[in-house]
């Protein structure tokens, strides 16, 4: 029913990770030029040589996912329905539920219980 979501946190997910490679790859080239490694001569096949050419593969995917996410919020934005409205603020935007009310113009409780049925639906569907 709300795949998007899955599909969003998914991307999200995996943009975390290639962020979190980039910066590990990054410091342990570093290393290499700059630092405790950097005594030792590199040879073709090490892998410190190909590290930077690890990095480059990172950038451009961790782009590409980037650009992703981006296209899947534009099409998010897109659905109409009050219960989108309401995962989109809650768990994209990671507003409050009274946050979410106030944006959409209803009272704090209606989004509550509208929340509250989502869940609910979102529950069962992962069952």
């Amino acid at each position: 029913m709300y795949e998007w979501l899955q599909d969003y946190q998914r991307l999200e997910d995996e943009i975390t990770y290639l962020e979190h490679n980039l910066l590990r790859s990054k410091n342990e080239l570093k290393r290499w030029v700059h630092g405790d490694l950097a005594k030792y001569k590199l040879t073709a096949d090490s892998e410190g040589a190909k590290l930077e050419e690890r990095i480059e593969v990172i950038e451009y995917e961790l782009a590409h996912k980037m650009n992703d996410l981006h296209d899947l919020k534009n099409l998010i934005l897109k659905f109409k329905g009050i219960e989108q409205k309401i995962i989109y603020g809650k768990y994209i935007e990671d507003k409050t539920l009274e946050q979410v009310a106030a944006d959409l113009g209803y009272s704090a409780q209606y989004i509550y219980a509208k929340h509250a049925q989502i869940k609910r639906l979102l529950t069962f569907n992962t069952i």
